[in-house]
């Protein structure tokens, strides 16, 4: 009898499988996890097939530890899907599939739902309530909050209740810790609630009918201006597949940017709704994977990783704001989530939508060409009016802290009105270089191409490439001056200027810097909502997706750079950018003004935008793109180095490139640009270069890509730089 074979794609960075053998007890299946002996660890892959022969002699084979799954991890399309994944982005096998799972199933631990740990108040805790705490108020907090009924460790710790609190009253005898099993949702008959569902205008109909009349794989771009209802036709459009007992899957950009979406779906309908995102911890993760697994979610909304979700019985994917550069993965598998939607929808035969205000051009095309449906909303929802665009020229114009004394007026006029304003300004910390009055000497990162931003709150100069940062320096390292200065604005120096300008309005800032802590966002969100604060300053966190009736006027500071920017999806992104700051004004009743500062009021892009609308643009950049045989007209690829030693890189690029022009595959078609330093040449200490490959059709540069990989994998100098391959990359640096 032959012995039995198991080929097993583990997580490390090969393109191959390794051979093990199969022990008369074991009974491994395709897309299960085994755990196997790799040198002198224990690793956790997934079976890719059963075979009864090897390139190895059987001795030399080593068996299998144990098997982890009786089934397969993930059902058959999914499977289908990864595998698919691991071949279009030119990622290895076993990585792939790893980078799918939940990190404690990676780590071997059963595939069935983890234990939850809920605090409950003791008898001891109540006597302690009635006779008091004393100073200890954090204490006094975690019981009190306890006397209404148990709470979830998570649910603790995202009241800002540490660990070591809760030990300290667990030791006390005041509260104690059950751990519970997750019970099995039961889905109710009344799914949705109806009386929270308000009437569709006839575009929104239109689109709801066109899609639900479709049977199996389609892809639907729903082409709707800001504030025109499209998360209502998503959620007419989830109804009557949770109808007939079948699952959705709702793509967003950042979990952060929309718990307003999330809570209306949770308000709406009544089926369990999972939420997945990088927030959550290991045990959460794995049980919101399980749920969609076993069918106990309805509903799941999740950033790009929830695609690889399974499903029991998936029967739509939406992508909300699908031109959203947080689709594309930019390290790992460099997949691009909008792209693989698709190619999961196709696989699971059902309908794919995709949704935004300013999709992008390669979307575009694809429904332009007929690939996909195209439904258009042109009518904002309710009784919202499109704001009125205008733009300020400030050349030659004082600016106190970024602003224009035209804006400033403006600001006041609707501020005195008793509406909000908000200002978008790009770039967070104090100013973004600080530099010396005597020399001209300016603080610049050791470890990048780049100057460190000062953030006068904390008193640090930070590098937000690489991410070092020191105390503030006060004297010049040049010649040793004490004349420092700050140099350009960002949102913090925009924050202290309008507590002078405005001392009777409220201001708040929202960045990565002053919402770190959790449940910080949520609590700024909901103060403006109801109307605490009157001044709104944000970089594009405030940008996308968020509703706020009383904001009347969006000011737009400081866009210039990306006019004249060398990436040729610069001007695509401003526009889309100043669409959707755009859309945050007016969107009630209250007509709305949207003021673009810029010394260059003539360029095209921008009278485009102001004069006529996102598609103009859209057909004018098209035009531009196909005259320069750039995406989505032709396909490229980036292949990137990095090293601590800059020729080396080069050179190894400069093999990269006579590899691909040797390829039998390589021909007209086909072209080489570079290679080139990286637009920031150095980062984190490492010389950064690159290479493009420009090719006419997807199969073709497949074939040359997958044909080329096993030889530049081969160079001599592939071991001593590190380099990737980003098929179809968003950014260029």
């Amino acid at each position: 009898m032959q012995p039995t074979i198991a080929q097993v794609a583990l997580p490390i960075p090969l393109d191959k499988c390794f051979d093990y053998l199969v022990p008369n007890y074991l009974f491994p299946v395709i897309g299960g996890r085994v755990s196997v002996p790799f040198g002198r660890q224990t690793l956790t892959g997934i079976v890719v097939g059963l075979v009864h022969t090897s390139d190895f002699p059987i001795e030399q084979l080593k068996p299998l530890k144990s098997c982890l799954d009786t089934q397969p991890v993930w059902p058959q399309p999914l499977y289908q899907l990864l595998q698919w994944c691991s071949q279009f982005y030119q990622f290895p096998l076993g990585d792939t599939l790893a980078m799918a799972l939940p990190s404690l199933l990676k780590k071997g631990k059963p595939a069935d739902f983890a234990s939850l740990k809920q605090w409950h108040i003791t008898e001891a805790g109540k006597n302690q309530l009635a006779s008091g705490f004393g100073r200890a108020h954090l204490q006094a907090k975690v019981v009190r909050m306890l006397e209404n009924g148990s709470l979830s460790h998570q649910a603790m710790i995202e009241e800002d209740i540490s660990s070591s609190t809760l030990k300290t009253l667990q030791e006390k005898g005041w509260i104690e810790a059950k751990h519970t099993q997750p019970k099995k949702a039961q889905w109710p008959t009344e799914l949705e609630n109806s009386h929270l569902k308000p009437q569709l205008n006839e575009e929104q109909a239109i689109a709801v009918a066109t899609i639900n009349n479709h049977q199996g794989f389609g892809c639907y771009l729903i082409d709707g201006v800001t504030g025109s209802g499209k998360t209502e036709v998503y959620l007419n459009l989830i109804k009557p597949v949770l109808d007939k007992g079948k699952q959705a899957l709702v793509l967003v950009p950042e979990i952060g940017l929309t718990p307003q979406t999330i809570n209306r779906f949770k308000r709406r309908f009544n089926v369990p709704v999972e939420v997945m995102h990088s927030a959550l911890n290991d045990t959460e993760r794995l049980n919101a994977w399980l749920s969609a697994r076993d069918k106990n979610a309805g509903i799941v909304i999740g950033t790009r990783s929830a695609l690889f979700t399974p499903f029991a019985d998936l029967g739509i994917i939406i992508v909300d704001e699908e031109h959203d550069a947080s689709y594309k993965q930019q390290d790992t598998l460099r997949y691009h989530a909008r792209d693989v939607a698709v190619m999961r929808g196709h696989k699971e035969n059902i309908p794919v939508v995709l949704g935004s205000a300013t999709p992008a051009l390669e979307t575009l095309h694809n429904a332009q060409t007929g690939k996909y449906h195209y439904l258009n909303l042109s009518k904002r929802a309710g009784n919202a009016q499109a704001a009125t665009h205008h733009v300020l020229d400030i050349k030659g114009l004082y600016l106190e802290g970024g602003l224009s004394a035209p804006l400033i007026a403006q600001m006041r006029r609707h501020l005195t009105a008793g509406n909000q304003v908000m200002l978008f300004l790009n770039r967070r910390g104090f100013s973004p270089a600080l530099m010396c009055h005597e020399c001209g000497w300016i603080a610049e990162c050791k470890r990048c191409d780049a100057y460190y931003t000062f953030h006068q709150g904390s008193q640090e100069i930070r590098c937000h490439h690489c991410g070092s940062q020191k105390s503030v320096i006060h004297q010049c390292q040049g010649c040793g001056s004490t004349q420092l200065v700050s140099v350009g604005v960002g949102t913090e120096q925009l924050e202290k200027q309008l507590e002078l300008l405005f001392p009777e309005y409220k201001t708040i800032r929202i960045d990565r810097d002053s919402t770190r802590r959790k449940g910080s966002l949520e609590n700024a969100l909901d103060a403006i909502r109801n109307g605490e604060y009157q001044i709104l300053i944000g970089t594009q966190m405030l940008a996308k997706g968020h509703h706020f009736p009383n904001v009347t006027l969006v000011g737009l500071l400081d866009v210039d750079g990306s006019l004249y920017s060398s990436d040729f999806r610069a001007s695509e992104r401003l526009a889309q950018l100043f669409i959707q700051v755009a859309g945050r004004a007016g969107r009630a009743s209250k007509p709305g003004e949207v003021l673009l500062q810029t010394h260059h009021p003539e360029h095209a892009l921008l009278q485009s935008l102001l004069h006529k609308d996102y598609q103009h643009f859209a057909k004018t950049a098209l035009t531009e793109r196909k005259m320069a045989q750039l995406p989505p007209f032709t396909f490229i690829t980036l292949i990137r180095a990095e090293g601590n030693d800059n020729d080396t890189v080069e050179a190894f690029l400069r093999q990269v490139r006579h590899t691909l022009e040797a390829n039998p595959l390589y021909d007209e078609h086909c072209l080489v640009l570079g290679p080139m330093p990286a637009p920031l040449a150095k980062r984190a200490g490492k010389f950064r270069w690159q290479l493009m490959l420009q090719v006419s059709t997807r199969p073709l540069m497949q074939r040359l890509l997958a044909s080329s990989k096993p030889v530049i994998q081969l160079l001599p100098l592939a071991k001593k730089v590190r380099w990737s391959v980003d098929v179809e990359p968003q950014d260029l640096r």
